[in-house]
């Protein structure tokens, strides 16, 4: 049985906001995970509790909240993360950026 790390989308349409899940790799991607790790929000918010200087100047950013030691935990014991969740985890220091696939060269 395979384990896959990946993400399961929640919300509306034009919203999204997923959930960082443990499952199956045959399940489907809304179904019952083995375990939710954590939360990821690609929608750009703005910092909150910031002076009105402050708030013209930064930047937004996406939410991303991850148990660490779960995820670890996963990867430790074999669980394979998709290629998205697999950004996420660059982001947060926890795997080494994937290798870029170059092109044949032609002789």
């Amino acid at each position: 049985m395979v384990v896959r790390i990946r993400l399961s989308r929640f919300g509306p349409r034009h919203s999204p906001f997923y959930n960082i899940v443990v499952a199956q790799a045959r399940t489907a991607r809304d179904s019952k995970p083995l375990e939710v790790i954590g939360t990821y929000n690609p929608i750009p918010q703005k910092p909150t509790n910031l002076s009105e200087e402050e708030a013209l100047v930064a930047k937004p950013f996406k939410e991303i909240s991850l148990d660490r030691t779960r995820a670890k935990y996963w990867l430790g014991v074999g669980a394979q993360p998709t290629d998205g969740v697999w950004r996420l985890l660059t982001l947060l220091g926890l795997l080494e950026a994937k290798p870029k696939k170059f092109a044949a060269q032609k002789d």
